[in-house]
């Protein structure tokens, strides 16, 4: 799978399933079309997150997909997953990049036109930006206005993701302004039917 191929990029947020089984969830995802899977959960221990990581990475393995970790070089290395995101507060791109070679992807988060074409120099294989619509699952993120979306889109020649906030209802905003594709959290998840959320969501996005 490659990132060229990837429109609904899945970001994890167990709390967002509201008591559905989390790997039923992430499956069901997979099959209504979600390309690319990246373990984001912030308030557990490493050891739970590798457990969880080798869990997600079973699944993804078995339908091809994408698998991507949050933030933790280490656990993307231990369980040899397909890349690694970083956020600005995390490990800096250019060491990333040295340390995993060109064996792992990366991804970085730019909020504006010029933090996405350092993260570009630097290495990043594409770029997440938002929270266009604003979300409940980040506390410290603010809102990307659309016009800057445009601009970072049009500052990079790498993959472009927006986040925040997305659902079925909003996205179809988002077409035709060279997004290669956009990420879910609880727009998804947090659906009665995730396979039917994710499928509905690539249909008003292409």
């Amino acid at each position: 799978m490659k990132l060229e191929d990837c429109k609904i990029y899945l970001v994890t947020n167990e709390k967002s399933c509201n008591g559905k089984d989390f790997y039923d969830c992430v499956e069901r995802t997979i099959k209504g079309g979600v390309k690319i899977v990246q373990l984001r959960e912030k308030n557990i221990s490493a050891k739970e997150f590798y457990e969880k990581a080798l869990k997600v990475k079973e699944v993804c393995k078995r339908y091809g997909v994408l698998f991507i970790i949050n933030d933790r070089m280490d656990i993307a290395q231990a369980v040899k997953v397909d890349g690694v995101h970083l956020g600005q507060s995390d490990m800096p791109i250019e060491k990333a990049r040295e340390i995993l070679k060109d064996r792992f992807l990366i991804g970085a988060t730019a909020r504006n036109a010029d933090e996405a074409v350092k993260a570009e120099l630097l290495g990043a294989d594409y770029i997440g930006s938002g929270a266009i619509f604003g979300t409940s699952t980040k506390d410290d993120a603010k809102k990307l206005e659309m016009e800057e979306l445009k601009k970072i889109v049009e500052s990079v020649k790498i993959p472009v993701f927006a986040i925040g906030g997305i659902n079925t209802g909003n996205v179809n905003m988002l077409r035709n302004i060279g997004l290669q594709g956009v990420c879910a959290v609880s727009g998804i998840l947090s659906e009665k039917n995730c396979r039917k959320a994710a499928e509905i969501m690539l249909r008003n996005f292409k």
